[in-house]
Formats: C-alpha cells, sequence, structure tokens
C-alpha cells in the first residue's frame, strides 16, 4: 500500500523544524528513522498531511558524556551508533546491553534512540530502560524547552507529553551510583520480535549489602512501560536472599501489572513470565550491584 498525499519539509536546524510543526500542529509528524512512522502510513493508520524530516539536522545526532558522569543522547542518535559507543557501555550498561535486543540489524541503522521515545510503543525496551535508568527527556518548541522524568512522559499507548509543536530533541541519564547493578531479561517468540514480556531492574546496594534503592519497570504488559512499584518497596533495607528476591517477583506479577491476552500470549502466561524473569533479573542486578562494590 502507499501512504496519502502529504507535503514533506527538510529542514536542517532544530528552530526550522520547529517552526514547521509550530504551523502545521495536529497535520504535522516528524520524521526521524521512519521504521514505525512509514509502515502505519503506507496501512493508512497514520495519514500527516506533512512530514518533516530531521534527518539533515546534525545537531541532534551526537553521545556525549556529561560533567556528573550522566550520558546525553541527541534525539537522533542512530541505534547503532548507541549499540558501537564505549561510552555507552562506560556510563550506562543497561542501554548498551539492551540495543541487540532491539529489532534487527537493518532497523537499528535507521532507527533512532528519539525516534523509538517518541513512539511510545508499549512493547518496545528504550522506554522502560529510561524510566529505570531514572532518564529525563528535553523537549522542545519555538518559545523555549523543558525537562520531563522518562517516569511522567508516557501517558498511553503510543501517547506521550509531547505537545504539536515540540520536539523530542534529548534524552538525559544520570550518573549510575556505585554498587549498582542492572539487568533487562525478556522473552520473545522469534529471535528480533517484540517481547512477550520485558523487564528492565536497576538495583543499588548500601556497605552492608542490603537494597538501597530498587526501579524494576515492565514491557508489553500494559499501555506503556509499567513500573512494579510495589515489588520495589518489598526490597528497600533487605538483602536480597533468594526468598525476598522471590517474594519480589511474585509481588510483581500478581500486584504491580495488570496485562492483557492477545493472539501472542494469555494474561496468564505473561504474569507467569513476569515472574520469572523478574527473579533472573533481580539475581543478576544483584550480582552485578555487588560486584561493582
Amino acid at each position: 500500500m502507499k501512504p496519502p498525499p502529504f507535503e514533506y519539509y527538510a529542514p536542517t536546524t532544530v528552530e526550522e523544524a520547529l517552526v514547521h510543526l509550530s504551523e502545521h500542529g495536529y497535520d504535522a509528524k516528524a520524521l526521524a528513522g521512519g521504521q514505525s512512522l512509514i509502515p502505519t502510513m503506507n496501512f493508512r493508520l497514520a495519514q500527516p498531511s506533512v512530514l518533516v524530516d530531521l534527518n539533515n539536522v546534525s545537531e541532534l545526532f551526537y553521545i556525549r558524556p556529561d560533567e556528573n558522569g550522566g550520558l546525553r543522547l541527541g534525539a537522533m542518535t542512530r541505534h547503532f551508533q548507541v549499540e558501537r559507543s564505549s561510552l555507552v557501555s562506560e556510563r550506562t550498561p543497561l542501554i548498551y546491553e539492551a540495543m541487540p535486543k532491539i529489532a534487527t540489524p537493518q532497523i537499528r541503522s535507521r532507527g533512532t534512540f528519539g525516534g523509538s521515545i517518541a513512539h511510545a510503543d508499549p512493547s518496545a525496551e528504550l522506554g522502560a530502560i529510561s524510566i529505570a535508568l531514572g532518564g529525563r527527556f528535553r523537549l522542545r518548541n519555538q518559545t523555549g524547552e523543558r525537562w520531563v522524568p522518562a517516569n511522567e512522559f508516557f501517558i498511553g499507548m503510543f501517547t506521550t507529553l509531547l505537545e504539536p509543536d515540540e520536539l523530542l530533541v534529548e534524552a538525559s541519564f544520570p550518573n549510575m551510583p556505585p554498587r549498582t547493578g542492572w539487568a533487562l531479561q525478556e522473552v520473545a517468540r522469534r529471535p528480533n520480535d517484540f517481547a512477550l514480556v520485558g523487564v528492565a531492574a536497576v538495583v543499588t546496594l548500601d556497605k552492608k549489602n542490603q537494597c538501597q534503592k530498587a526501579r524494576i519497570v515492565f514491557l508489553s504488559v500494559g499501555d506503556g512501560p509499567v513500573e512494579a512499584h510495589r515489588a520495589a518497596e518489598t526490597l528497600t533495607g533487605q538483602t536480597l536472599t533468594p526468598e525476598i528476591i522471590h517474594a519480589a517477583a511474585e509481588t510483581a506479577a500478581t500486584a504491580d501489572i495488570d496485562p492483557g491476552s492477545d493472539i501472542h500470549a494469555s494474561a496468564e502466561y505473561r504474569r507467569h513470565l513476569a515472574g520469572v524473569l523478574t527473579r533472573r533479573a533481580l539475581d543478576l542486578a544483584f550480582e552485578r550491584a555487588k560486584g561493582r562494590g
């Protein structure tokens, strides 16, 4: 199938792109890697009358350290660039570990970090990981900019806080504290498919090897990333024994999520996967946290 007719703009600066978005409002869509937008247009699921192509906006392509030991990613940074970056590996190893799980090499060669975040697919890894890491997103329009925490950015299926005249221009991730471990676990029907269930876990230990802070965030179990607050609370202040981890995983699977059924998996099976994957993720994060101590 072919998309409906549309006007096409190829700005070379963020300011120029924002002019087009402000002028056309809800009729316009920003085009990043196009790996999600173009197929939905071809199937007439999305019918923007204006495309604002960001591929010539060089200022949005970067991977930079920040002064506090964190990481900053320009919205147009390609997945494959993140996947191969030693700086990402050093400062946000959870992101580095996740990149090969995202789609196929062909898609990662064109897909962008900011495009995936803004698309807000509930089965995508980067939204859940951004929340687990305490990330923030910088949004710009013609009148200024604002920073939005990742855990406030996603408000529904394919829906975010982005206004029609705004662009997501940057993702920022804080320095990972000492004695912090991470893990991403997921199950898919085939390699490179979207996960039936996935979970990202980040655990920080104190000097006694007790859990000082934990974040557990699921993908593919709701309309967006789902943070398991109750499960994280059961870990805080505890030594992460197998019994404590098992209890937290059960809490996550039974109290923190409410998955649906579809042609790929039943709700019951997704709950089962959530429990198993949470145990695996917490085990690995705990071991990594002790190793980084």
